[in-house]
């Protein structure tokens, strides 16, 4: 390999990494994200997690294991924004929990708060 084309590899390598960096980096929370977030649960996820995001959508009863009710259950890699917005990239291995990668990063963030956000106005969260 030429000495020009390590360098392009380089640069390359470079740049993907400060991609990488930025996109662990959240959004700032706004009432905007946030209706984005509700608009994108109600699409993707209520049908699984229901309207409230209680478990209880009309495709729950045909799935297993059950879908998680993210007002009651712990969740499984966590419930902080970041790592809502990393289990919605990664999926659910053994479950119907696919990665949401076909949703661009803004709408990922978007539903990750709205998730953290049904889970923090529940009384009954078991909050870890």
């Amino acid at each position: 390999m030429c000495h020009r084309t390590m360098k392009l590899l380089a640069a390359a390598a470079a740049l993907l990494l400060t991609t990488a960096a930025r996109a662990a980096e959240p959004p700032r929370k706004t009432p905007e994200l946030m209706e984005k977030g509700k608009a994108s649960f109600n699409v993707n996820c209520a049908s699984c997690h229901g309207a409230r995001g209680e478990g209880d959508g009309v495709a729950a009863a045909a799935l297993n294991p059950k879908p998680r009710n993210f007002t009651t259950d712990q969740l499984k890699n966590g419930a902080k924004v970041g790592q809502v917005f990393e289990t919605l990239g990664k999926g659910m291995q053994g479950t119907a929990m696919i990665a949401f990668t076909h949703l661009p990063e803004d709408e990922r963030w978007a539903l990750a708060y709205y998730v953290v956000d049904l889970r923090a106005k529940s009384p009954k969260a078991k909050k870890k």
